[in-house]
């Protein structure tokens, strides 16, 4: 029962993963510092999403709802509010989930005791999750998202209903109708 039992702990043991940086989940959006979010975003305030889709497919989006032809398509992209001139620019993030694997470093160590070379190697694992950091400026504020702004409640409803269209629309080109 105790070899049983020892073995059983042994097998949880060699197949556990150490998580050393899970990347955050986000259900619909959130509000952050920018650098807090990512060391490389800026200082701002950032409307932070999940992206499910593939890479670029936000940068492809963005240059054709607003028909930009590839020009200044990341920054001081323009839009309005009530007639009020806004500009915004984005940035597709990754943050990846590191494991580190604790069987795989046990099985090389009595493995290399036994004059054995390597065979697991590789003990961290990585999955990486993307997101898109978006900042808003105007020519009288210079951050839009922070909780003292005039405009704040005004620019994250836009912002919201922005990202509900990127997720819900396959065909980028049937934005430009409702731009």
């Amino acid at each position: 029962m105790k070899r049983t039992l020892l073995l059983l702990v042994l097998l949880l043991f060699l197949q556990s993963c150490i998580p050393l940086r899970v990347a955050p989940k986000i259900e619909d959006y959130k509000v952050t510092k920018g650098d807090e979010f990512k060391k490389s975003l800026p200082e701002r305030e950032m409307f932070v999403f999940e992206d499910p889709k593939d890479i670029n497919h936000f940068y492809h989006y963005i240059d054709t709802k607003f028909q930009l032809n590839k020009e200044n398509v990341y920054d001081d992209v323009p839009f309005k509010i009530d007639g009020v001139q806004y500009f915004f620019s984005f940035y597709e993030v990754e943050i990846s989930t590191k494991k580190i694997n604790l069987g795989g470093m046990v099985v090389d160590a009595m493995f290399g005791a036994a004059g054995i070379g390597p065979v697991v190697n590789d003990y961290a694992h990585r999955k990486g999750h993307w997101y898109i950091a978006i900042e808003v400026y105007s020519d009288t504020e210079y951050d839009c998202l922070m909780a003292t702004s005039l405009s704040r409640e005004a620019v994250l409803k836009y912002l919201t209903a922005l990202k509900k269209e990127y997720l819900t629309t396959h065909n980028y080109n049937e934005t430009v109708f409702t731009n």
